[in-house]
């Protein structure tokens, strides 16, 4: 849960939110460049799938506006944009050089006027209330300093009827996967992370931050809590990782 007090958790340390904020984006300032190879290996591909999945129960339509929040290198913006013909994506990240590696990614592949780029912060965006018709933020809620004012935002800037889905890593509900996963999180990948970003701190941090995200109960409360109704969420890989659904009324 979010701090109100000011402090935050950056992995398993307790620091302020200016200092979380700091160093969050010193993680991806220096994994971008390797951040899609580094997705591929950590997830076997998988985290591929999961996305499909999660824009799956985005439901876009052709008339839509759609906000990919803490979009990173913009690979669920350009499924977004194949999804659907006329649909409008807004990339959002905080940190410019994700932003900046999404953009070159997606003219590579052919998205030059179908998706925009807005470097913002999560929990104060920059759009107009009930401006939206969907929300989508794919393994970037963990990194942020406060989720509930995130998530406020989110529903904020939806229409009525609008939609939101997160996709996060989660708690794991079988013992025997999580005792793997906890073996794999904390000895295999920050080595990995060595070996191909050449940062075994940044994946050791991204390991920690998995580990103290809200389960799926809490953050299904979080975002009931910030505005969102009939909030479900579907379990992938054992609950390894979590898809969450809210609507705004």
């Amino acid at each position: 849960m979010d701090d109100e007090a000011g402090d935050s958790q950056f992995g398993y340390e307790r620091v302020s939110a200016r200092d979380k904020t700091r160093r969050v984006r010193g993680v991806f300032d220096s994994v971008a460049e390797r951040y899609d190879l580094m997705n591929d290996l950590m997830s076997g591909g998988l985290h591929r799938l999961w996305k499909r999945y999660a824009v799956e129960l985005l439901d876009v339509r052709a008339d839509h506006v759609v906000l990919d929040l803490a979009g990173g290198t913009a690979d669920l913006s350009r499924l977004i944009a194949r999804r659907a013909a006329g649909v409008r994506v807004v990339c959002s990240d905080i940190n410019a050089r994700m932003l900046a590696r999404g953009r070159d990614r997606s003219l590579d592949a052919g998205h030059a006027s179908d998706i925009v780029y807005v470097q913002a912060n999560a929990e104060r965006l920059p759009f107009a209330s009930a401006s939206l018709d969907r929300v989508i933020i794919g393994f970037g809620l963990r990194n942020v300093t406060y989720k509930s004012a995130a998530l406020a935002e989110m529903a904020r800037v939806l229409r009525p009827g609008g939609r939101a889905v997160v996709l996060e890593f989660s708690t794991v509900q079988a013992p025997l996967l999580a005792r793997l996963y906890e073996t794999y999180s904390f000895r295999v990948l920050p080595r990995l992370g060595g070996l191909v970003a050449r940062d075994a701190d940044s994946y050791r941090y991204l390991a920690e931050s998995i580990r103290v995200h809200p389960d799926q109960d809490a953050l299904a409360f979080m975002m009931e809590r910030a505005g969102f109704a009939s909030v479900r969420y579907h379990n992938l890989l054992g609950g390894v990782v979590a898809v969450h659904v809210g609507w705004t009324a």
